[in-house]
């Protein structure tokens, strides 16, 4: 070897050399210096955090429940069976829906089964119309009001899901004929002052009843300056005088009684055997029906 190759051979220096020259390391120095090894096992743990290391914006907000007793708007009003949803937000938008009088514009609006809606100026429900025809016995209060006692919702309470009520009245000791229902409709013709709808009652009274004031009835009466008025008026065929057949389209029984307290007769058993119709065929006293479509089709149609 010559000194130009041997000084050369010394001058080039080992890999090993070379590292502590240039202050190369290797894989574990250069981890030991500038940061800590990843491997498995070591690799840092992300610190997890509590309610006190978060910001307000952090928390999770509270779920909020809906109320089973409301329902969206537009829902109601499609419900009802006036137009789609996707046109019920339509028709809300433009001011055409009100909610216990007042106009609702805003999407989303939830509101209760019991509010009053309004679709362009008519009340709607969501609900299917129901009609049931009760034959009441006696007992039983004629209202929707708790704390009565026993009421005639007690004997329709298993009839429908639907929020049906009594149109008219009949006192706790009348029988016969009450028809229930959530059609507004229906119910504003049978209470309308002016037409109202035919019932007819079978009378018993305490004794029998003067032709006379059979014809005084049939005439008209005045009572307390009031005039006091019947459709029909008539004895029952093959009864006694006391049995009496009256018909009135006024929807309580209190008229009833107002005639015959005003002449000196007391009124042993009132029973309303007939609805613009309806009767109590197949009906037992206690127990009630649901109306067919042709029935209430009639009902409808009258004037």
């Amino acid at each position: 070897m010559t000194r130009h190759q041997g000084s050369s051979g010394k001058g080039k220096s080992s890999g090993r050399g070379e590292s502590k020259g240039t202050n190369k390391v290797s894989g574990r120095g250069r981890d030991n210096a500038k940061s800590k090894s990843f491997a498995r096992g070591n690799a840092p743990m992300k610190k997890r955090q509590g309610p006190a290391d978060r910001t307000q914006s952090e928390m999770k907000a509270p779920v909020k429940k809906s109320n089973p007793d409301e329902i969206r708007l537009n829902k109601y009003i499609a419900n009802s069976g006036m137009c789609s949803r996707r046109d019920a937000d339509m028709h809300i938008a433009t001011g055409s829906v009100t909610v216990n009088g007042k106009i609702i514009t805003e999407m989303g609006y939830k509101v209760k089964l019991d509010d009053e809606v309004k679709f362009d100026g008519a009340r709607i429900s969501p609900e299917k119309k129901a009609y049931v025809l009760l034959n009441k016995p006696k007992g039983f209060a004629t209202t929707t009001s708790e704390g009565k006692g026993r009421t005639v919702m007690d004997l329709v309470a298993n009839a429908t899901t639907a929020r049906i009520k009594p149109i008219g009245r009949l006192g706790r000791n009348s029988l016969g004929l009450i028809l229930f229902t959530n059609d507004d409709v229906l119910i504003k013709k049978f209470t309308n002052s002016k037409n109202g709808v035919p019932r007819l009652f079978q009378v018993e009274l305490d004794k029998n009843l003067k032709l006379e004031d059979l014809k005084q009835i049939q005439a008209g009466l005045k009572v307390e300056g009031k005039a006091v008025n019947v459709e029909e008026i008539s004895y029952i065929d093959g009864e006694s005088k006391n049995q009496i057949g009256l018909k009135i389209k006024n929807t309580g029984n209190t008229l009833i009684r107002t005639i015959f307290d005003h002449l000196k007769y007391e009124i042993v058993k009132l029973d309303c055997v007939a609805i613009a119709g309806l009767t109590k065929k197949d009906i037992p006293r206690g127990h009630w029906k649901h109306l067919t479509e042709q029935e209430v089709n009639t009902l409808k149609m009258l004037p």
